[in-house]
C-alpha cells in the first residue's frame, strides 16, 4: 500500500436538497461524517469541484490540490442539474471520466452517478483509495460499485494527467460500444 492511500484529502458537499433525503447519497456521506457540507459562498477557488460540464477530466494531477482545498460534490437531482450550475462553476471543476453507476435509481447508467459514488470516485482516482473504500462503505451497493469500476478507476488513478484519463476513457468505452 502506498503513502497516499493513508492520506486524508477533504470531501465537502455543496447540497441542493432537490432527492428525496431518504435516497439521497450526499445526505448519508455527511452522517456517517464522512463528508461536511457547505454552501456555493465556502466554495474555494482551488477546490476540486466534481463538475459534468468541465471539459477537464479528473486526474492525480489534481491531488496537491484536493489535499491542500478538498474535493466538493455538487448534491442535486440530474432532473434539475443547472440548478447546480453556479456552484459547478466555481473552484477547479473537474469532469469523472466514464463510470458506472450502482445506486439503485441510475443502476447501469454510464456517468449517472450519485454524489456518493462521484466522490468516491474521485478519491481513488487521487489516489485516497482507503478513503474511497471508508465512503462506499456506507452503502449496501458499494462494493458493487467497485466491482463493476474497479478496473477503471485503477487505470484513471495511474494516469500522468487529464489528458491520460481521457485517452484511457476512449480505449474503455472502445472495447465496450465497438
Amino acid at each position: 500500500m502506498n503513502n497516499m492511500e493513508n492520506q486524508f484529502i477533504p470531501v465537502f458537499i455543496c447540497n441542493f436538497h432537490t432527492c428525496n433525503p431518504k435516497l439521497c447519497t450526499a445526505i448519508r456521506v455527511m452522517k456517517f461524517k464522512k463528508g461536511k457540507e457547505i454552501n456555493i459562498k465556502q466554495i474555494k477557488s482551488n477546490s476540486v469541484v466534481l463538475s459534468p460540464f468541465s471539459n477537464i477530466a479528473l486526474s492525480p494531477e489534481d491531488r496537491e490540490n484536493a489535499k491542500e482545498f478538498g474535493v466538493i460534490g455538487v448534491d442535486c437531482s440530474w432532473n434539475d442539474i443547472e440548478g447546480g450550475r453556479k456552484a459547478l462553476e466555481r473552484g477547479k471543476g473537474r469532469a469523472l471520466p466514464f463510470l458506472v453507476a450502482t445506486n439503485p435509481t441510475n443502476y447501469g447508467d454510464p456517468s449517472k452517478l450519485s454524489t456518493l459514488e462521484a466522490i468516491a470516485s474521485a478519491l481513488y482516482i487521487l489516489g485516497a483509495k482507503k478513503q474511497s473504500k471508508e465512503i462506499l462503505s456506507v452503502v449496501s451497493w458499494g462494493e458493487e460499485f467497485m466491482k463493476i469500476n474497479g478496473e477503471y478507476l485503477k487505470s484513471y488513478s495511474q494516469a500522468k494527467n487529464s489528458r491520460d484519463v481521457v485517452k484511457k476513457q476512449k480505449e474503455f468505452m472502445s472495447r465496450l460500444y465497438d
